[in-house]
């Protein structure tokens, strides 16, 4: 077919482009199988990312009421409610109240075990199921029989104890029998995560264990199923923000804390918002790296039909024409690319649902999500046009002498203006489109910046390698000299090679990085620094003979004490926590309850930055030391107030000075240390450390543990080993995720350096 006689002007070109270019697939889609790959992987990993979290989320807020276990819970710390707020709640509907705290939990004369213990109402659940092993009523099993409660517990607590159905434990001063292992618990996620096995006994139980003392960190949950207006109705989430603020108003000075069941826990969701996002950059990732495959495709496949596309240039084709011919079946390809991603991506939250579904602790439903689908595409079709759109333009320039001249005589020069700024164009939409749809801009717009930057530095590395190839001396061997020649060659792919190759190890080493600094922080305490224990709940009556007791098993440790309280902050200035715009990294403070303490002296660990610490014998107005960081997080200064609610009463301390914490050493540190004259007749305990020197005998530990357990009962001793075991058993699981959608980005790499070296011809 001659073109002679085509319309010269583009537009009127279509039905003859779309002709010529849909003559192409006659025969399959040979040669685009790199460039597909790359896209299908990098699409996948972002649709399905994207999936799984948006089921995971909605999974919170369907099975929201079930979770929180009503559809209120206001939280208490270290105190019940009082007669007034108990009948404000008793008003708005059925009130069940449990209480949840660690303990120590031992075998008569065996060992002992941290464990975090639940006490529940003769209610529970109201909502949901617990299952147990072997099947029996929750009610029944913690019972009490003969005189002796029961309980349940998970699986691990039989393991480390060695127990067995009717033997016995010891959890304060009470003795209870092991009735079956909790498998499941209907409201486990919004206890949040536990550093022991958990032990669900009956509220009596627990009242006769002693550990309920004044000062004791006992954690009340009243949970409140509001009474509906019409036998069966939901209740409107309007009526349930209503009530809440009512609660706020009636008890300002109550310092609850209160979660609805559209808000179960924000810590969490905002954490699974980020380890989304995380996982959706390195899909991005996968999409880059796999970008530079596609540039290579694209480039491989325009060599190929340069005798083709001279041909049509021979027959009055224009250069614009060749261009929407390949543009046309580059983004037939992409489509294609982005349907198979798309169907994977579909596909993966029904796949994890099938696998894993059972030991998801969260609720979660499969899904098809048209945004995130659309998102995915939106990634794809935009990374395809940014590095397809550069070869592409070169196509332009072909001359139709190239039937005769141009294998031998390969000129490379840069695309026609118009095609450069398409690129840049599509670059900076793909920006936009990263920018816009990204939960957390800011780490968005680092990682295009670190990505921008890793480009250049690659090409400056891969032009050194060039420019260090060419001044090689000459060397004898024929296939080493060409193989050097090859390197530096006009047209050489030695850029997109380093490119392609640079981009791929530098993730890898960054996700081994990441995963190796986080394990290294966690599980390598530093000998003689780290505390061997923690010891919590100690009374102030028994402070002294405790502190003998360490000193006479443990003469070598290094022992610190420490009074400790619970606290939450109600207010910074003027201006309620919810109303503070918190840096991401302070935030967490303004969640629930905080430990905090008072001080004569600057406790070890920390160091006055800024303003001057209070005198021995401070008597005035109450103060108030805040960490460095913290301070400048919350956007708190030296003369601002802070006012915290302990025991049910609000306290309006001065800040007076700011310190720098070394929270590394995993020692006694605070946010919030107050002069002595704020706290120091509240009813309180002692937190107490005890630090063993490098080399020490691990049995000496253990023995110790086991002497603490029997002398005191009400005593809670956390060996920092155990806890950082149970920090390390979720991160294992959120680094398999991270591995798997890294993998993704590294698959994509060695497709794109597979067509890299697969196209290096010899000179």
């Amino acid at each position: 077919m001659s073109l002679s006689t085509a319309p010269r002007k583009e537009r009127a070109q279509w039905p003859l482009v779309l002709r010529f270019a849909s003559r192409k697939f006659r025969g399959g889609v040979q040669g685009f199988g790199i460039f597909l790959a790359c896209i299908a992987l990098g699409v996948a990993a972002i649709i399905g990312v994207g999936s799984v979290s948006r089921g995971l989320s909605d999974g919170l807020a369907r099975e929201g009421r079930r979770i929180l276990g009503g559809d209120i819970s206001f939280v208490l710390i270290q105190r019940e409610l009082s007669s007034d707020e108990r009948a404000f709640l008793d008003a708005q509907g059925n009130v069940s109240t449990l209480a949840a705290l660690r303990a120590m939990a031992r075998r008569e004369g065996g060992d002992a075990t941290l464990v975090e213990v639940k006490a529940v109402p003769r209610s529970y659940p109201r909502l949901g199921t617990a299952i147990i092993n072997p099947p029996q009523d929750i009610q029944s099993a913690i019972a009490e029989r003969g005189g002796i409660h029961g309980f349940v517990s998970e699986a691990a607590l039989a393991v480390r104890l060695d127990l067995k159905r009717g033997d016995r434990i010891s959890i304060g001063d009470v003795s209870l029998e092991y009735r079956g292992e909790l498998v499941s618990e209907p409201d486990k996620l919004a206890g949040g995560i536990g550093f022991g096995p958990r032990v669900i006994m009956s509220l009596d139980a627990f009242r006769a264990t002693g550990l309920l003392q004044p000062g004791a960190l006992v954690r009340w949950l009243n949970r409140i199923e509001v009474r509906s207006d019409s036998v069966g109705a939901p209740v409107p989430d309007l009526r349930i923000a209503d009530l809440v603020s009512q609660a706020k108003n009636r008890f300002p000075d109550a310092g609850w804390e209160i979660r609805t069941r559209t808000n179960i826990s924000p810590q969490f969701e905002r954490n699974l918002d980020k380890f989304t996002q995380f996982l959706t950059l390195v899909g991005l990732t996968a999409l880059i790296v796999g970008g530079v495959g596609v540039a290579n495709a694209v480039h491989g496949y325009v060599e190929r039909k340069r005798a083709d596309l001279a041909t049509l240039k021979s027959l009055g084709a224009t250069g614009g024409y060749v261009f929407l011919v390949m543009l046309v079946q580059v983004l037939a390809m992409a489509t294609l690319g982005i349907l198979i991603g798309a169907s994977i991506g579909v596909a993966i939250p029904f796949l994890t649902a099938s696998a894993l579904g059972a030991q998801i602790p969260f609720p979660f439903e499969a899904r098809i999500y048209a945004s995130e689908i659309a998102a995915g595409a939106l990634y794809g079709l935009l990374t395809s046009l940014t590095f397809a759109l550069g070869p592409l333009g070169r196509a332009h320039d072909i001359p139709v002498s190239a039937l005769f001249r141009d294998l031998v005589d390969h000129a490379s020069a840069w695309p026609r203006r118009r095609y450069v700024v398409l690129v840049i164009a599509a670059s900076v939409a793909l920006i936009a489109a990263i920018l816009v749809l990204a939960t957390d801009r800011r780490l968005a717009a680092v990682y295009m910046a670190a990505t921008f930057g890793g480009f250049v530095l690659l090409r400056v590395v891969s032009f050194v390698i060039m420019s260090l190839a060419r001044r090689a001396p000459r060397v004898r061997g024929a296939e080493l000299r060409l193989a050097i020649a090859n390197i530096h060659r006009p047209g050489a792919l030695t850029p997109a090679i380093v490119l392609s190759l640079g981009l791929g190890l530098a993730l890898l080493v960054a996700l081994t990085m990441i995963d190796g600094n986080i394990r290294s922080q966690l599980s390598r305490g530093i000998p003689g620094l780290t505390p061997s224990f923690f010891f919590i709940d100690i009374r102030n009556s028994e402070m002294s003979d405790f502190e003998a007791l360490l000193r006479r098993n443990a003469p070598e440790a290094k022992l610190e004490r420490v009074p400790m309280m619970r606290g939450r902050v109600v207010r910074l200035n003027d201006s309620a926590p919810d109303q503070v715009k918190a840096r991401e990294d302070a935030a967490w403070v303004l969640e629930g309850d905080r430990g905090i303490t008072y001080s004569v002296e600057v406790p070890d660990g920390s160091i006055v930055t800024k303003g001057e610490w209070w005198a021995a014998n401070y008597s005035g107005a109450p103060l108030v030391s805040v960490e460095e960081a913290v301070a400048d997080g919350l956007g708190l200064k030296i003369g601002d107030t802070v006012t915290v609610n302990v025991f049910g009463r609000n306290i309006t301390a001065r800040i007076a000075n700011l310190r720098k914490v070394n929270w590394r050493s995993f020692g006694i540190n605070f946010v919030f240390v107050f002069s002595p004259n704020v706290f120091a007749t509240a009813p309180h305990t002692y937190l107490a450390t005890a630090t063993y020197p490098p080399g020490s005998d691990p049995a000496k530990e253990l023995a110790l543990l086991k002497e603490i357990s029997r002398a005191y009962p009400s005593v809670t001793s956390v060996r920092v080993r155990e806890a950082l075991d149970a920090i390390n058993a979720v991160m294992e699981q959120l680094t398999v995720a991270v591995r798997g959608a890294s993998s993704v980005a590294l698959l994509a790499d060695r497709k794109s350096t597979r067509l890299n070296s697969s196209h290096i011809p010899l000179s």
